[in-house]
């Protein structure tokens, strides 16, 4: 019996002293993102789900879906600018320490995907017409990241962002950043 308990109490504590690896090459990860495209995060704001693959040295790829909602202003009236894009790419780690504790990353994404203008409503309440249209749009992405592990699993994100589409009739240059959580599986 003094065994068995010497064996357990052997094993709780060789399980506090070990670290879990981080970043394993092919380990996969969803992380949900949520940010502002301007300094009114209340009207300009994006929501992105992504899934991430490792790959090695702390890179992954990215395969992500995104929802971008941006209010412009005509006269008395708040215009609302919708884009769905879906993403993939590849992110490089620039920086990081041996635990992966606290990791830099850049990466840069193919995007394309489709943007409505006023939810397709050409006229305005005050009988104005709106010249331009809902689009398909396409172009790159790029994104630095700063990345921490809370748990093995769980890492909050902090990220700068742009994209530059083409095939709007809107900003072709699109700034934002913003807030994560990826959970690793």
């Amino acid at each position: 019996m003094i065994r068995y308990i010497f064996a357990v109490v052997l094993a709780m504590l060789s399980m506090t002293a070990v670290q879990a690896q981080r970043m394993l090459p092919k380990q996969k990860g969803l992380e949900i993102n949520a940010g502002m495209l301007s300094k009114d995060i209340s009207d300009n704001y994006y929501l992105n789900l992504t899934l991430t693959v490792n790959g090695k040295n702390g890179s992954y790829w990215i395969w992500g879906a995104e929802y971008a909602y941006q209010l412009s202003g005509y006269r008395d009236v708040q215009i609302p600018l919708e884009t769905y894009t879906g993403e993939v790419g590849y992110s490089l780690q620039l920086l990081g320490d041996a635990r992966k504790t606290i990791t830099l990353n850049a990466g840069l994404t193919a995007v394309a995907g489709y943007e409505t203008i006023n939810r397709s409503e050409a006229m305005l309440p005050d009988g104005s017409t709106i010249l331009d249209r809902d689009n398909f749009v396409y172009g790159t992405g790029g994104r630095l990241t700063l990345e921490t592990y809370l748990s093995d699993r769980f890492v909050l994100l902090l990220q700068g962002r742009t994209k530059v589409l083409w095939g709007t009739d809107l900003k072709q240059f699109r700034p934002s950043a913003g807030i994560g959580l990826r959970f690793n599986f």
